[in-house]
């Protein structure tokens, strides 16, 4: 099989040569080879496959890759909780769900699920299953997460994935907050301060006392 023009044909000999036996320099290899176009379960199904020949599972995966088996479509909809930018107090659960469609107009292969693919995660779970979609039908994507103790703002991207480890529905399904201190946080924070001054309250704008 003929590979895409588009591929370094110099680069695949290259690393044909190199004869590694070690999967996760083969994973990183294939990825680059394929565009990343596919994350590291999915270059390990390939590689696999082909015995972790990296020759044998590029070409596997153009194969694969062909018109005749086209890749979903998504369409992100909305935040449903959690807005972008929306702020949150440290240390603190969380539930971030997303609103998506197949815009496609065949129904989504089982096994797809949305994956964690880029920056801050703020939680263990790294992806979440989602149901076989019919041609423009919704659906809700809900992962749990806990604010990190120190403020800042924190960003992650996360991927529609079919089963095998192709990505689909673009980059864009992203979770942005904003942890810092609350108004009832700085609200407790300073009648505690109140507590143990005598009655006396501390001015955090002005720096001042008062009796």
């Amino acid at each position: 099989m003929e590979v895409d023009n588009d591929l370094d044909q110099n680069l695949l000999q290259q690393f044909s040569c190199m004869g590694t036996t070690d999967k996760e320099v083969l994973i990183s290899q294939l990825q680059k080879l394929v565009g990343n176009q596919l994350n590291d379960a999915g270059c390990a199904f390939f590689l696999d496959m082909n015995n972790w020949n990296l020759q044998a599972a590029v070409c596997s995966y153009f194969d694969y890759e062909s018109p005749r088996d086209k890749l979903p479509f998504m369409a992100f909809v909305r935040d449903v909780t959690i807005g972008d930018g929306e702020s949150v107090p440290p240390n603190t659960k969380f539930i971030k769900t997303w609103r998506v469609q197949n815009s496609g107009d065949e129904q989504w292969p089982p096994g797809c699920c949305l994956k964690f693919t880029h920056g801050e995660r703020l939680g263990l779970q790294d992806r979440a299953l989602v149901d076989s979609l019919n041609p423009g039908d919704v659906t809700d994507i809900s992962v749990e997460m806990t604010s990190p103790e120190k403020p800042g703002i924190y960003q992650g991207q996360w991927r529609m994935s079919t089963a095998t480890g192709f990505y689909f529905g673009g980059r864009f399904v992203f979770h942005s907050v904003i942890v810092q201190m609350s108004a009832m946080t700085l609200f407790d924070f300073r009648s505690d301060m109140g507590d143990h001054n005598g009655g006396r309250r501390w001015d955090l704008e002005s720096h001042s006392t008062d009796v």
